[in-house]
C-alpha cells in the first residue's frame, strides 16, 4: 500500500488492517468514515506517537487542524490530555463523519474535541497546552511557533511548502539546501528563546517533507 497516497480510505481497504493494534482499529475507523486521504492517517499516526513519546498531558491544541484526526490521536495515546481543541479557518464538512467513526469506536472520546473556525491569532493558548501542526502550510508554520513562543507551551510542528522567497534561513542557504536551512533556523529561533529542541523524522514513504520539530521550555 502506498502510504503517500492522497486517495481517500473507504470500506474497500477494510481488509487491511485486520489486527488489534490501536493503529489498525483507528485505520478501520477512518476507512469507515471513508472521508480521509490515506496520506493524513500515516502522517497523523507517525507524528503523533513521536510527540506522545516527548510530551504527556496538557490540552491538545490542533492548529491548520483539518479533519482533527491528529488531536484525536493524541487523545488515544495519552487519556491524561482532558481534551483537544482542533482549530482551521474552514472545517470539511465531512469531518463529522470522521468524528462519529471514532466515537463509535471510543465512546471516550465524545465532547473532547472541539472544533473551532478562526484564525490562529484568535486561539487562546496557556502555559499548560500542547501545540501541534501538520503541515501548516509556509508561514503559516512560524504562526504556529510564534503562538505557541508567546503562551510559552510545547509544540510540535511538521513544516511544509516552504516560502524561499520571504523566509528566514539564517544565512544558511550557502551551506544547506533551502527548506532544510529554513527548518534549522526555526529550531534556532526556539532555542534562542529558551527552549529546548528535539528533532526527528517521519517516514520519507509518507511524505519528503518529513522533519518534524518538537520544542519545549526550559
Amino acid at each position: 500500500m502506498d502510504h503517500s497516497s492522497r486517495n481517500c480510505l473507504n470500506f474497500r481497504h477494510l481488509d487491511r488492517f485486520p489486527g488489534d493494534t490501536l493503529f489498525d482499529r483507528i485505520a478501520r475507523s477512518v476507512c469507515n468514515a471513508g472521508c480521509l486521504p490515506r496520506k493524513e492517517l500515516y502522517e497523523a499516526w507517525e507524528v503523533a506517537r513521536r510527540v506522545r513519546r516527548r510530551f504527556r498531558g496538557g490540552r491538545v491544541v490542533d492548529m491548520a487542524c483539518g479533519h482533527g484526526l491528529l488531536s484525536r490521536i493524541m487523545l488515544l495515546l495519552d487519556d491524561s490530555s482532558p481534551e483537544a481543541l482542533a482549530v482551521d479557518l474552514q472545517i470539511p464538512a465531512s469531518a463529522g463523519r470522521l468524528t462519529a467513526a471514532l466515537n463509535e469506536t471510543w465512546p471516550r472520546l465524545e465532547g473532547r474535541v472541539r472544533f473551532d473556525c478562526m484564525d490562529l491569532e484568535q486561539v487562546v493558548l496557556t502555559e499548560g497546552d500542547l501545540v501541534v501542526s501538520v503541515h501548516a502550510c509556509g508561514a503559516l508554520t512560524d504562526r504556529v511557533l510564534d503562538r505557541a513562543l508567546a503562551a510559552r507551551a510545547r509544540v510540535a510542528v511538521l513544516p511544509c511548502c516552504h516560502n524561499l522567497d520571504n523566509g528566514d534561513m539564517g544565512g544558511l542557504e550557502g551551506w544547506l539546501d533551502g527548506p532544510l536551512a529554513m527548518d534549522v533556523a526555526r529550531a534556532a529561533r526556539l532555542r534562542s528563546h529558551g527552549y529546548r529542541v528535539y528533532t526527528q523524522t517521519i517516514p520519507a514513504g509518507i511524505t519528503p517533507k518529513n522533519r518534524l520539530l518538537l520544542a519545549e521550555p526550559l
